[in-house]
């Protein structure tokens, strides 16, 4: 039902490590298969996936009653918030569900939750990164709204040039982001490594499988628009569902032999 361990090579100590994995071609289609070996996964350890996605159910109510009542201020707050003191837990502790289930070891929440923290340090790391991208991503979106629209009843023909350059401006932090954290957390509980060596492997797997790497990006605002239209309900599935997928995407990607694996208790 899950992948085996792909059978490695012991790196040796005294050889320098490159800055990046290196990673696979992929086929267009291949976001399928990481979506049935996640569901898979979700079938295999339904207990600890769906409490999990229980958990983010509530983060988003928590997130959403913060903005109603706050405004911009809370919305900012509870994503830098997430990011930095969450999130990454939350998201190792998901792909140490299926690292274990590959590797045949029990699974339980306080098991994964003990995974997850062998990597929180560089998993924080890379946490704090994504913050500063997203408090950039809202300075410009504020700077946006400042030049665009130019008068001050607009009509459609006024808003076009507002929305086409605000869709671009969050197109392009959208792409940095998702090329960043594509693989990057799955390879931090996987391997001994540092945050600088995941962050560039993932953007170097993305930029390498283009195609493949677009049809995952779309499965996932699909999942997103899904679970707005169900009042965030649907994310107790859709979000585990898609992290063990998301597992499932980095080993078949990611070609990490050269790093030493993390010992799981």
């Amino acid at each position: 039902m899950n992948e085996s361990t792909p059978t490695e090579t012991p790196p040796d100590d005294d050889q320098a490590l490159p800055l990046l994995a290196p990673c696979r071609d992929l086929s267009p289609t291949a976001p399928w298969g990481w979506l049935r070996r996640g569901w898979a996964d979700l079938k295999a350890a339904p207990a600890v996936s769906l409490s999990w996605g229980l958990i983010m159910v509530l983060i988003s109510y928590l997130i959403s009653l913060a903005t109603w009542r706050w405004g911009n201020l809370g919305l900012y707050l509870g994503l830098v918030s997430g990011f930095v003191f969450v999130g990454p837990w939350l998201a190792l502790t998901l792909y140490s569900v299926s690292l274990r289930l590959e590797r045949g070891q029990p699974v339980s929440l306080l098991r994964c939750v003990s995974d997850a923290a062998r990597a929180v340090g560089n998993a924080l790391v890379f946490a704090v990164i994504l913050t500063v991208v997203f408090l950039v991503w809202a300075r410009a979106a504020t700077m946006v709204h400042v030049f665009f629209p130019v008068v001050g009843e607009p009509g459609w023909r006024e808003m076009l040039p507002f929305l086409a350059v605000g869709s671009a401006v969050g197109a392009l932090f959208c792409a940095i982001i998702f090329a960043a954290s594509a693989f990057s957390l799955p390879m931090l509980i996987d391997r001994k490594t540092d945050t600088v060596t995941a962050v560039v492997t993932s953007i170097h797997a993305v930029l390498r499988n283009k195609s493949t790497m677009l049809v995952w990006a779309l499965i996932i605002g699909g999942c997103v628009v899904l679970g707005i239209l169900t009042a965030w309900l649907a994310f107790a599935v859709v979000l585990p569902l898609l992290g063990h997928a998301t597992w499932h995407a980095y080993r078949e990607t990611i070609r990490p032999g050269q790093w030493s694996a993390l010992e799981l208790d």
